[in-house]
């Protein structure tokens, strides 16, 4: 169990404190100086006051003058310019904070950066408080970030701030030499063989959970009821990513799923008690907790002053976590004291990933955190792209029946698919394909530029783009992948033939990195077979039992409903939305996706 610390916001504001202080102190220190030295003898006391109060806007006005000004200079000496300025009209741009808040809040996710994109282009630069950042959705301006210039660009100090609490310094936290070291230790060399062929086509797995998940719609077919899809997917991705990963489920599919808001049924207690039953929700507000902190900037530890908001839902966390890891550390001391060969392959073949992992370090804290950052990717994108698919195909009948012909030519409509019935259904990969370029499970992410660096103008005749050290670049893959510039006049469209027909190669092919739901670079997901793998597997099997699906708007929560104000302009694709698409690291939807289903015959 990790040890209880101070609330963020009191270091934090102990470090503001000092910081506040130091120019006054400073003039009080030379006051005196100079005094004991014969020096400014006359100089009356209110003069020295006067000094003190102003000394500190004075100090970080020079400081931030001299900050803006390097970046001028830096941009001039590399024959470059600075990106166009997204201003506001409030001091410290206080108004592009409050902005920022509001669409993550209220908006949509794309709001975070349309306004910006339309008034400047696919890149600008901002700045809340005097502190610089720039946000793009220009795909070689992001090559630039993950691929050609990648030792460039980290997660950051201020990342780690943010996210420690639950990543610590797991693949989505390491940055620099500690992520070479933990990359070739861990996310490759240790990870790797947990996904060949042979690891991912094991679908029985896949297939126990699966089964669960389709008999709990299948009550609510019978009854004629909607069910919430995206609270059901989600156990079932945790439910099969614990058990791969810790060989030990929370078993989540077998506790009561929730009713619509207007239905309260008689003696169905939905309060979780063990740990176990904790434990999804426990995770799942973690990751909204910590996602909201970069919204608010530098000033993210004043919410948190008395108590960190992450502490509770840690300690729900920790309580599941920590008696499986001390068990897999204890179990393979006993083996290495019984002389087994740990590096046999016949002790390896029924091996969960944490016991993979435990034959390369007993360290408790590496397992904690690499557990929980593979815990997180392996099941929370997952389950987004499987509740956005499901969506998609309430709104589009023809989709669904195309992919039912499609199961039903290649695996037929009652046996388990295999690896190779997978790899052969064109149409489904196009399908999941297109769900996660409107609807990436990570819809934006950020880099921090380790030295100054140069970025590609997206304007070919036009100068490159400064970026000064230690510098945030956003990018949202959101907007890139919905772009006209990048997909073509149909981009707002849903079209799985876009990844089949002619369009595949005028404008993937020549740019892969206009779509990028796994991220790129040496930091891409190294799970993305598996995801595609369980996602196929999923759909197929709920395709093979389910032949109609449609959206029931009535058990939507009224206040996760989308706001009339998203139907302008119409042109825009939220303004066909039915349902409230929300992020923290990853896209969900808010008040859940409720769906009635209609079962199969024969």
């Amino acid at each position: 169990m990790k040890l209880k610390s101070l609330p963020p916001g009191v270091p934090f504001l102990f470090r503001l404190l000092l910081k506040l202080s130091a120019p006054p102190v400073s003039v009080y220190l030379a006051a005196r100086t100079l005094k004991s030295r014969g020096i400014f003898v006359d100089l009356p006391t209110w003069a020295w006051v006067i000094a003190a109060v102003f000394s500190g806007p004075l100090f970080y006005i020079v400081r931030i003058w001299l900050k803006y000004r390097s970046h001028r200079l830096g941009a001039a000496r590399h024959g470059a310019i600075l990106p166009p300025d997204l201003s506001g009209s409030w001091i410290g741009n206080w108004d592009i904070l409050d902005s920022i808040l509001d669409a993550f809040t209220h908006g949509y996710p794309s709001d975070l950066f349309d306004h910006g994109f339309a008034t400047c282009g696919p890149i600008f630069q901002f700045s809340v408080f005097w502190d610089v950042a720039y946000s793009t959705k220009d795909p070689n301006i992001v090559k630039t970030i993950l691929a050609t210039d990648f030792p460039n660009y980290e997660k950051g100090e201020t990342f780690h701030d943010f996210t420690d609490a639950i990543f610590g310094t797991g693949v989505f936290n390491a940055d620099g030499d500690l992520w070479k070291q933990v990359s070739s230790l861990f996310h490759r060399s240790m990870s790797r063989p947990f996904f060949t062929r042979e690891r991912i086509s094991d679908f029985d797995l896949f297939d126990r959970h699966a089964d669960l998940a389709l008999n709990l719609i299948r009550e609510r077919a019978k009854a004629n009821m909607p069910f919430e899809f995206q609270d059901l997917v989600s156990r079932f991705t945790l439910d099969s990513a614990t058990e791969f990963l810790f060989g030990n489920c929370v078993n989540s599919l077998h506790s009561p799923i929730p009713y619509p808001h207007d239905m309260s049924p008689y003696g169905v207690d939905q309060e979780p008690k063990t740990v176990k039953e904790r434990f999804p929700k426990a995770f799942a507000d973690l990751q909204r907790v910590v996602s909201e902190r970069p919204r608010i900037g530098w000033l993210w530890p004043m919410k948190e002053i008395f108590e960190s908001k992450t502490q509770k839902d840690m300690a729900i966390v920790d309580a599941f976590l920590e008696p499986i890891l001390q068990e897999a550390i204890r179990k393979k001391e006993e083996n290495v004291k019984a002389g087994l060969d740990l590096d046999n392959k016949e002790s390896q073949e029924n091996e969960t990933l944490l016991d993979h992992l435990v034959r390369q370090t007993s360290d408790a804290t590496i397992l904690h955190d690499e557990t929980l950052n593979i815990l997180l990717a392996g099941r929370d994108t997952t389950a987004a792209a499987l509740t956005f698919g499901v969506y998609l195909l309430c709104q589009h009948q023809h989709v669904l029946k195309r992919l039912r012909d499609e199961i039903a030519q290649h695996v037929g409509l009652s046996r388990r698919p295999t690896y190779d019935d997978i790899r052969n259904m064109k149409y489904l990969r196009a399908f999941l394909n297109e769900t996660l370029r409107l609807y990436p499970p990570v819809p934006m992410d950020i880099r921090f530029s380790v030295k100054e660096g140069i970025l590609p103008n997206p304007d070919p005749n036009g100068k490159p783009f400064y970026i000064p050290p230690k510098t945030a670049i956003s990018y949202s893959t959101f907007n890139m992948q919905r772009d006209p510039e990048y997909w073509g006049p149909t981009a707002q469209e849903f079209d799985p033939d876009r990844f089949i027909d002619e369009r595949l190669q005028k404008y993937l092919v020549p740019n892969p990195f206009i779509f990028l739901p796994f991220n790129g670079g040496p930091r891409i997901c190294l799970g993305q077979q598996f995801a595609y793998n369980e996602m196929s597997f999923f759909m197929i099997r709920l395709l093979q039992n389910f032949s109609s699906m449609e959206l029931d708007l009535t058990a939507q929560p009224p206040e996760a409903r989308p706001p009339v104000e998203w139907r302008e302009p119409p042109e825009h694709r939220r303004a066909a939305e039915q349902i409230r698409p929300k992020s923290h690291f990853t896209l969900y939807v808010e008040g859940g996706l409720w769906v009635k289903m209609g079962e199969a015959t024969a």
